[in-house]
């Protein structure tokens, strides 16, 4: 017998079917605020040593162990100084009147600077100030009535919200991608006053110091690093808070320079092996390695071994809060410091001294000295700090590192800035004793130079060789 089958229907029914929701529109956002984003290329020289041009090596990056060695075979050839144009990034106007917000690292070696306006304008644009910190430049064009951007607060962004980001990534202008925050306040090695904005907006070389919008309109970033195993977007990018941005720009607009706090420690993070090890419950904190002579955390009564829970009520609860909050910390301030010592908390007061700006400010400075007409057998081409200078740095004698070839010195981690104060257990006064020292030594001999380099100072050692009297 035919039997039907009836399939209730209250099986369709009972499933509730969701209409997808809409994805954002940025159209709009782009089209009023998109004005304000420039783009940022600049003349730079070529590597030039000893009115030499240094050929490129096509396909071998610098750090391979290849590029010194081909690069001692391909022989320079004289001619004169030259420089080509080059698209290096992005930034946004913050004023009317022609500041305009971008990162340190974008202009901090650039011989002029030219600004295209979304107009397609061009300006030469001045740096008022860099801060290599926080990667964050002040750079200004002569110009009036620009468009500027709005400023959102970055507390206020929630993980999983729409952003975008307008720059130059590989020079192609006025670029738009969009993407959500990942996550907020990440740490990064080797940057400890940044507390940086994730995002997964495909940021690529050229986006750099350009803005990172919330979907109100307003910048809440600037876009600044990426991380990657191939030099190209892989999915994580980090912006710095626009509010820690202004407020080095407001240093930088005042006085060119930043300051910040500092009590003079060096900290390690505390794992939970060290947290059980100091009789601590949980592992948080800084633990302190080391103190300042005389510093202000030394004067305080803070000792090595010691774990930093609080400063200035302030909760430390990884090593790369410190930094962080300390710097944010006015100089001359009487703060209080909590810590871990010896099974119980104790507490101290301490007076807040004074970080000046870092040792890219403070280089680009002493670069504007006499260049040098010669470089040595470490590929170093040096010049005499100026009295003004030493008395800027509180040094007696010095050589500033104006430029260097790929070499022993670059590999041994010398690098342009870095102020020579001694070589062996000698003090170098001069560009011809440093040589002649170095001429002294022979092959297969260890030097040491005593470096300094910002308000670090430390010896580096390097092994000479016949093959560097070739550089």
């Amino acid at each position: 017998m035919f039997q039907l089958i009836i399939i209730p229907f209250i099986l369709f029914s009972s499933v509730t079917f969701v209409q997808a929701a809409e994805l954002p529109d940025f159209t709009g956002l782009v089209e009023k605020h998109g004005v304000a984003v420039v783009n940022i290329s600049a003349v730079q020289s070529l590597n030039v040593m000893n009115n030499q041009i240094i050929p490129e090596i096509p396909g071998i990056p610098e750090n391979s162990p290849f590029y010194d060695f081909f690069r001692r075979h391909i022989q320079p050839f004289p001619g004169p100084r030259k420089s080509e144009p080059k698209s290096l990034g992005s930034g946004f106007i913050i004023s009317s009147d022609g500041y305009i917000l971008t990162n340190a690292h974008v202009v901090e070696t650039a011989d002029e600077i030219t600004v295209k306006l979304n107009d397609k304008r061009e300006f030469v644009a001045e740096i008022i100030g860099t801060d290599r910190k926080t990667d964050i430049a002040l750079i200004k064009i002569s110009a009036s009535d620009l468009p500027v951007v709005a400023q959102g607060n970055p507390e206020n962004l929630k993980v999983g919200e729409w952003v975008i980001a307008i720059g130059s990534p590989f020079g192609f202008e006025h670029s738009v991608t969009a993407g959500i925050v990942s996550a907020k306040g990440r740490s990064l090695a080797q940057e400890n006053y940044v507390p940086f904005i994730q995002t997964d907006v495909a940021i690529n070389p050229g986006n750099s110091g350009g803005p990172l919008f919330n979907m109100k309109g307003e910048v809440v970033g600037i876009n600044s690093q990426i991380y990657s195993r191939t030099g190209g977007f892989m999915g994580l990018s980090f912006a710095i808070p626009i509010n820690v941005a202004t407020e080095i720009a407001d240093q930088l607009k005042i006085s060119g320079k930043v300051s910040r706090g500092r009590i003079g420690v060096m900290i390690q993070e505390v794992t939970k092996e060290l947290a059980e090890s100091f009789g601590l419950t949980d592992s948080r904190g800084a633990l302190v390695v080391s103190i300042e002579k005389n510093g202000p955390a030394g004067k305080a009564g803070v000792q090595a071994r010691d774990i930093i829970l609080k400063f200035d009520e302030k909760e430390v609860l990884t090593s790369s809060d410190l930094p962080r909050i300390v710097g944010n910390t006015k100089p001359g301030s009487k703060v209080t410091i909590q810590m871990w010592r010896d099974g119980a908390l104790r507490t101290v007061k301490v007076e807040v001294g004074e970080t000046l700006s870092d040792e890219g400010s403070e280089s680009r400075k002493l670069k504007q000295s006499k260049k040098p007409d010669t470089s040595n057998r470490l590929g170093l081409a040096l010049s005499e700090v100026t009295d003004e200078q030493k008395k800027q740095l509180e040094i007696a004698n010095g050589l500033l590192v104006e430029d260097m070839q790929s070499g022993i010195a670059s590999r041994s981690g010398i690098r342009i800035g870095d102020i020579i104060l001694g070589f062996n257990s000698k003090d170098v006064k001069s560009v011809a004793q440093f040589n002649e020292l170095l001429n002294q030594v022979q092959s297969g001999k260890n030097i040491a130079l005593l470096v300094k380099r910002g308000e670090i100072t430390t010896f580096i050692t390097m092994k000479l060789s016949d093959d560097d009297k070739e550089n």
